[in-house]
């Protein structure tokens, strides 16, 4: 039995799905307030609970062989990091011993390393979670993508629509940092065979796609499959804070954070995703077919 956290997400019914497809024994860890229609169909077993809540944890993972921990926010105090990321990592790494867990497969992000770890409390509490579970003594995979591109969630919907509709395109900085996108189909079958290839056993891999492209240039690929013609105006990266400040006091998700303005200021998002393509033999979905499929 796998347990799965985050099922209800974005990234995480695809992991979900691709693990049922295999014919593997699922159960998710979900509120009480969640939609649990799809995972039901899918055959999944239903664990109520909260990272937050350690005795939930304990129940959720009895019986498990496997845990793939997909639980992250992006916005919120220091304390909220702390207490969701940090330290729910934490129960369930405990939970996780307790019950004899083989393998924790965590979802870590690209750019978190001890020299980041104190740039925003996002990068601290991944850093954090790293380090919990590669000290847990269970058999491990961690893996840090780059932005998860999907036509139902994530970044892309938000810049896809920006192309649509809107007059000219804001872009943060320069346009030049780079950036390397991953289809979330790629991602969910690199989770799921991670679950048990031998190779994979206690190490860290960056996920990326296959392409490498510059802010200006994804909005250019954007405008092309669209068949829209914009053009662009870039934003300084103190504005752009500022404009983020302003966003995340408003109810409601907000499409930027003043912590991720301050990532894509510190450096490019690309990676060497070669070990992970080599160790799990996934193959890369290229970007223009990923925005292709997002239209």
């Amino acid at each position: 039995m796998i347990l799965v956290t985050g099922g209800t997400g974005f990234v995480g019914p695809k992991v979900v799905h691709a693990l049922r497809a295999k014919g593997r024994d699922v159960r998710c860890l979900v509120r009480e307030s969640s939609d649990t229609a799809q995972l039901e169909h899918w055959g999944c077993g239903l664990a109520t609970g909260d990272v937050t809540d350690a005795a939930s944890l304990r129940r959720a993972v009895e019986d498990c062989d496997t845990v793939v921990h997909l639980v992250a926010i992006i916005l919120g105090k220091p304390e909220d990091f702390e207490r969701v990321m940090t330290q729910g990592t934490r129960d369930l790494v405990a939970a996780a011993q307790e019950a004899g867990v083989r393998r924790f497969v965590l979802m870590s992000a690209l750019g978190t390393s001890e020299k980041t770890k104190e740039l925003t409390p996002y990068f601290k509490a991944k850093w954090s979670m790293e380090q919990d579970v590669k000290g847990s003594g269970i058999g491990h995979v961690i893996f840090r993508p780059s932005f998860v591109f999907g036509r139902d969630g994530g970044v892309l919907p938000t810049f896809m629509r920006i192309v649509r509709y809107l007059p000219a395109i804001p872009v943060v900085g320069p346009g030049t940092q780079r950036i390397q996108p991953i289809w979330v189909d790629d991602v969910a079958a690199f989770f799921t065979r991670a679950v048990d290839t031998p190779g994979a056993a206690n190490r860290t891999f960056e996920l990326g796609g296959p392409d490498v492209v510059t802010w200006d240039e994804l909005y250019d690929r954007i405008k092309r499959v669209l068949g829209k013609r914009r053009a662009k105006v870039h934003v300084p990266f103190g504005l752009m804070r500022v404009n983020a400040a302003v966003l995340e006091s408003l109810p409601g998700p907000t499409p930027v954070t003043r912590d991720q303005v301050k990532m894509l200021e510190s450096s490019d998002q690309t990676c060497d995703v070669r070990p992970a393509v080599e160790t799990l033999g996934v193959e890369l979905t290229p970007l223009d077919e990923q925005l292709r499929r997002a239209v």
